[in-house]
């Protein structure tokens, strides 16, 4: 239960993506089952190819806790880190990732790779999968099928809230 209503937050996360003409992909940390980060894509709004909403919610969390081991934390995600999401993850020792939608050209969760779990690896995750994922697949969709319908994306706005990051 606690897992969907995390993932209801990261949900939230990823929509406020889309408001900005993000990709609708949100994250939230969580440790003792209280949010300590959350974040949502910022690729456009910084012109970072590294501000996906996970890694920007892992160096928040680590920032709030004054170190970057994140031994006891969970994140959740609506969608399926990619692998450089995931290797900070991995570096962060990140003891539970929760994500929701698959995401077969970049998941380095089980869809292509499986980093998180990878033995070979210092550390792994604990990982859990479509937590939610019709709802968080739904988001990407309506996104993406607005983008090729034409229909075009709201220019990237920072709101009172993102101006503050």
């Amino acid at each position: 239960m606690e897992d969907l209503r995390f993932m209801g937050l990261a949900l939230r996360e990823a929509r406020a993506a889309a408001a900005l003409g993000e990709v609708p992909v949100g994250a939230v940390v969580v440790v003792g089952g209280e949010v300590v980060a959350s974040a949502h894509n910022r690729r456009e709004l910084d012109g970072d190819p590294t501000a996906h909403a996970e890694l920007l919610a892992v160096r928040r969390a680590a920032e709030a806790r004054g170190h970057w081991r994140l031994h006891d934390a969970t994140v959740y995600i609506t969608l399926e880190p990619c692998p450089m999401c995931a290797g900070a993850m991995v570096n962060a020792r990140v003891a539970r990732v929760v994500f929701g939608a698959f995401d077969p050209k970049a998941g380095a969760s089980g869809s292509l790779y499986r980093l998180l779990e990878d033995r070979r690896l210092n550390h792994r995750c604990e990982v859990r999968s479509g937590v939610l994922e019709g709802l968080c697949a739904a988001e990407l969709t309506r996104f993406f099928r607005a983008l090729r319908q034409g229909k075009g994306l709201p220019k990237p706005r920072p709101s009172a809230r993102d101006r503050e990051d």
